[in-house]
């Protein structure tokens, strides 16, 4: 074992005895308030009296005290519902990323290190105080040497080492948890500190925040109604961002902006369109579109800031979005139902028509109201956790997407009360109705399950010799175990059957080309080949459009 490999070991057991004091000192705090003997002991000692916290409370307490790692992940956790109780998550929702600022030395020999360069030789001007401070990094203003006002964002000293000897520790923990306890393996809690500690690396990688900035910029530049704060790449490193200073109005409340010359209607109805433009016909969105991460500049332009959390969709997610925002919009419970399944890569749900009667029990709670009075992120939430209760598996981009479109909300209903985003929403998710079916996507669906149809016969027969020569020299061996055979010979019928049926087309087509070459008499062998093409087509069609047993 190697130096490097014992001091890891060192570092590792240090923060493991940080966090034990940590919860055990939670841990008996809790005793203490909870139980009756505790409460007697702490009587008898006639100690001043302490606040009493409840048990989630602690909890976030504690995560507080646990440090950034805990604290980020405690955030995550609270957008979960499939993993965390409404009344823990209801609480992990007031954690805070703010903290303690980290020296002002530590900033500037950190810029020096990173840059290769003293500060006057980037910066005109440089506060020496930061003005915002979080569990990562820290924030300062300065102006550089070319004349821009500029935003240093800088990370905090050794947090890397810290977060990763913090997430060895919790996989640890996690695994042993799921070892003992196997029925928290259903949750695979494992799985969602793997995705969280690839997440959080990334937010630390500086150089991922200003290629979002980037990508953003691309995005919305020619959109002259939101703004994107430009990056300076000569001066970002995986540990400094330096971009663009935005000096907005903060949209707190309608009677601020007001106060400031500006449109809060047109504000809420700009930054709900502008976020569902991300998510719609991009799949990349900010992920937290807060009042805090938004400001206002004149004409109403809205600036977005804190790029560090972005979600990513992917095509199947596009659909389901487009699916189900049609499905509220004709309150049609089955083509939700379909979507929602469909979204966790389900075939075939046993309890399909349970959820389906559950989500058209939802829609009718709603019917009587105004399509523009309904909650979509609602309704969505809603439906989320009703895939909770039946124990589907969702994709973590959801969850980020959920709360994103609540985030908006929220924002927008504070600004316009009237405002709903399922009017917004609807018009994207035509669009991307109409370009799933558009002929020429279609079309190439097609081709390429044709072409794949060509290939299998094509190899079909190298694959049989192959199979057989095995078979014949016995070095083929396979094992199949089946709880219930039923399903398993009733698609080897249907398998054996089309291969029959695909074997007599594939002689009767060699048959009359063979007839058609040599024989003098052509007539018989072109209607044989029409025949069997006819049939070969067909066949092809009614495989490619089978409903779904």
């Amino acid at each position: 074992m190697n130096l490097r490999r014992i001091y890891i070991i060192y570092l590792q057991l240090i923060r493991a005895k940080e966090i034990i004091f940590v919860i055990l000192r939670h841990a008996m705090r809790e005793w203490i308030n909870r139980s009756r003997f505790g409460q007697r002991l702490f009587r008898r000692k006639k100690s001043p009296k302490r606040q009493v916290y409840s048990t989630p409370e602690r909890i976030r307490i504690t995560i507080e005290e646990l440090g950034p790692t805990y604290i980020k992940f405690g955030q995550i956790l609270a957008d979960r519902p499939d993993m965390v109780s409404e009344r823990f998550r209801n609480e992990l929702k007031k954690l805070q990323s703010k903290a303690k600022p980290f020296s002002n030395d530590d900033a500037h020999n950190l810029i020096r290190k990173e840059l290769g360069l003293e500060i006057e030789e980037v910066f005109s001007e440089f506060d020496t105080e930061c003005f915002a401070s979080a569990s990562i990094g820290q924030v300062y203003k300065a102006r550089l040497i070319t004349g821009e006002d500029v935003i240093v964002k800088i990370q905090r000293p050794h947090i890397e080492n810290k977060i990763k000897l913090d997430l060895y520790l919790m996989r640890y923990i996690a695994k042993s948890a799921v070892k003992n306890y196997p029925e928290l393996a259903a949750i695979d809690i494992v799985g969602l500190i793997d995705e969280f500690g690839q997440s959080i690396l990334r937010e630390l990688d500086y150089y991922n925040e200003s290629s979002n900035l980037v990508r953003f910029g691309e995005m919305f530049k020619d959109d002259p109604r939101v703004h994107i704060p430009k990056v300076f790449m000569d001066y970002t490193t995986r540990r400094i961002l330096i971009m663009e200073q935005v000096v907005g109005v903060t949209p707190d409340s309608p009677e601020i902006l007001r106060q400031n010359g500006l449109d809060p209607e047109m504000i809420a109805t700009n930054g709900a369109d502008i976020v569902l433009k991300m998510v719609l016909k991009h799949g990349f969105f900010h992920a937290d579109p807060h009042p805090g991460n938004i400001f206002i500049l004149p004409e109403n332009v809205i600036a977005l800031i804190d790029f560090g959390m972005v979600g990513v969709l992917k095509p199947n997610h596009l659909n389901f979005l487009a699916n189900f925002a049609m499905g509220f919009y004709r309150s049609d419970a089955a083509a939700i139902t379909q979507s929602l399944i469909t979204l966790c890569g389900i075939r075939y749900f046993n309890d399909e028509s349970d959820l389906e009667f559950e989500i058209d029990q939802l829609l009718k709670s709603y019917a009587y109201l105004p399509f523009e009075k309904i909650d979509f992120a609602r309704i969505m939430q809603e439906c989320i956790n009703l895939m909770v209760k039946y124990q589907l598996k969702i994709p973590s981009s959801i969850f980020m997407l959920v709360k994103a479109l609540a985030t908006i909300q929220k924002f927008a209903g504070n600004l316009h009360p009237g405002l709903n985003l399922g009017p917004v929403i609807l018009p994207y998710a035509r669009e991307l109705v109409a370009r799933r079916y558009d002929p020429r996507k279609l079309a190439s669906g097609i081709y390429e399950t044709i072409d794949n149809y060509v290939t299998l016969f094509r190899e079909f027969p190298g694959e049989i010799s192959e199979i057989l020569y095995k078979i014949k020299q016995g070095k083929l061996k396979h094992e199949i175990r089946l709880g219930d055979p039923e399903p398993a010979m009733k698609a080897l019928r249907n398998f054996g059957q089309r291969m029959a049926l695909a074997i007599i087309l594939a002689g009767l087509g060699v048959t009359s080309t063979i007839l058609i070459v040599w024989n003098d008499e052509k007539t018989f062998g072109h209607i044989t080949f029409g025949i069997t093409m006819f049939f070969t087509i067909w066949v092809m069609f009614k495989w490619l459009f089978r409903s779904k047993e």
